[in-house]
């Protein structure tokens, strides 16, 4: 990337904290999906004159597990303020927010994630955390370019969200990917959310070339969208200026159906918002005693976990690392090598290179979290001693995954049913190397000069048998039957 063309990204990601029962400043029901439009509502979220909110202490906790969890500074005494802008999703004219500017503080200032890249590490610096209430959902027929209309369900608003706020330090939408990959992981661990709900994560990213303005990509949905929304804005902003446009500071839609992003305005300014403190909720104190409690209750975390690993199952720091990301994956293996007090580092290492393998790339195709599936423990431990008692080849183990993962049908149940075993009979294994031998003339005269051909031959051994014959005895077979 060239120098005039520097990249500077800052990320504000919302997280929805799902695991909350009620809504932040009233008792609805924050569970809203699959429920009928604005059937959760009350004279509060839909901020008919003279109701008055009230804190939910539950949010409050959740925030300073998640403020511990990135190591920021919390606030031990801060207010909320109203946040003014005209829009459908806002019945009452304002959100309730946190302003940290003007006297007002944020829930939690700094903090940091640490990510990996290309085998660099590098701290993302945080701003600040702050809490605020959701804003109802707008709903288009199609898009929001294309809808002739747009419908509002107030079931969403006074939902509770936290807003993580980075710095902007983050240079490429490959270091982006990885921030929110470590980002989700914590949110996971802490117990705060499930962002694998529809909606429970939106992004704006602001994204600039050095020295021009920048523009800010609002409500990217998923943060698999995010480093696609910002290659495509990035690579915009370098269009604009190479044919000698300029830019200008704008808000911008980005559009998953067509992967593109859209102006929808010039960008407002701070004080269009006219912040001012929130007159019907009491300044909220957070003392010592609460934090330390928090603190107490506080789950490992992803790092301390994946240091754990390496010290106890001996896994090296790759494999540890990338185990521990998805909190539900490195439950099931701590749960797994308990079933089975024989195993040891060899069969900790082949556990988690199951999982890491072939589980997470059917999980990757399905588009499904582990949770989804009715994989459990039991499953990856019988695959390891069918496989290491000669029961089964780790082909044919491979072949099993769908099964395992769609119906939860035993190891031992789907060999019985489709009389898949591992071939090992000598004079068996022999016939079929003989007849691939005469199959096969071209790879025979192939092999004379290029002993790589022999890979081959046995590649066909094992489509003959659909997997099922021993990798390592049929290459004893066939090598000898080759040199006569």
């Amino acid at each position: 990337m060239s120098k005039t063309h520097e990249v500077i990204i800052g990320l504000e990601v919302h997280i929805q904290l799902t695991n909350l029962k009620t809504k932040f400043f009233c008792s609805c029901n924050s569970d809203y999906r699959g429920v009928e439009p604005n059937t959760y509502i009350c004279p509060i979220c839909i901020g008919l004159p003279g109701s008055l909110p009230v804190i939910n202490k539950k949010a409050i906790e959740f925030a300073t597990r998640l403020a511990l969890a990135l190591d920021c500074d919390i606030n031990d005494t801060f207010w909320f303020y109203r946040k003014n802008y005209f829009y459908p999703d806002l019945p009452k004219g304002f959100q309730i927010s946190q302003y940290n500017k003007a006297g007002g503080k944020a829930f939690a200032d700094g903090g940091k994630i640490t990510i990996k890249l290309n085998g660099k590490k590098k701290e993302i610096i945080l701003n600040r955390i702050h809490l605020e209430e959701d804003p109802a959902r707008l709903v288009h027929k199609g898009t929001i370019a294309t809808s002739p209309y747009t419908l509002v369900d107030y079931n969403r608003s006074g939902v509770t969200l936290i807003e993580i706020v980075s710095e902007p330090v983050i240079g490429t939408p490959e270091e982006a990917r990885e921030y929110l990959k470590q980002l989700k992981s914590i949110v996971q661990y802490c117990g705060i959310s499930n962002l694998d709900l529809e909606g429970s994560v939106r992004v704006d990213a602001n994204i600039s070339l050095k020295g021009h303005p920048r523009s800010e990509v609002k409500n990217i949905n998923s943060f698999k969208e995010v480093e696609r929304a910002l290659k495509w804005e990035i690579q915009r902003q370098k269009n604009q200026l190479n044919r000698g446009k300029e830019l200008i500071q704008e808000t911008r839609h980005w559009d998953d159906k067509r992967r593109i992003t859209i102006s929808l305005r010039t960008k407002e300014f701070e004080q269009d918002y006219r912040y001012f403190p929130e007159q019907d909720l009491v300044p909220i104190e957070v003392d010592d005693k609460f934090i330390s409690n928090v603190k107490k209750e506080l789950p490992e975390m992803p790092n301390e976990r994946a240091k754990r690993f390496q010290q106890k199952y001996k896994l090296s720091e790759f494999d540890s690392e990338i185990l521990v990301l998805d909190k539900d994956i490195a439950d099931i293996f701590e749960i797994g090598i308990k079933k089975d007090k024989s195993f040891g580092p060899e069969e900790y290492k082949l556990y988690c290179n199951w999982l890491m393998g072939d589980i997470s790339r059917w999980l990757n195709d399905n588009n499904k979290s582990i949770t989804e599936t009715k994989l459990n423990a039991q499953h990856i431990v019988d695959l390891i001693n069918f496989i290491n008692e000669g029961k089964i080849t780790g082909k044919i183990g491979k072949t099993l995954v769908d099964e395992i993962m769609t119906k939860g049908t035993s190891i031992s149940n789907i060999l019985k049913k489709t009389g898949k075993q591992r071939i090992s009979d000598k004079e068996e294994i022999t016939q079929i190397v003989n007849d691939v031998i005469k199959e096969n003339p071209n790879i025979i005269q192939d092999y004379k000069t290029n002993p790589k051909a022999l890979q081959a031959l046995i590649g066909k051994c094992m489509q003959k048998t659909r997997g099922q014959i021993d990798p390592e005895i049929t290459k004893e077979i066939m090598l000898k039957l080759l040199n006569k």
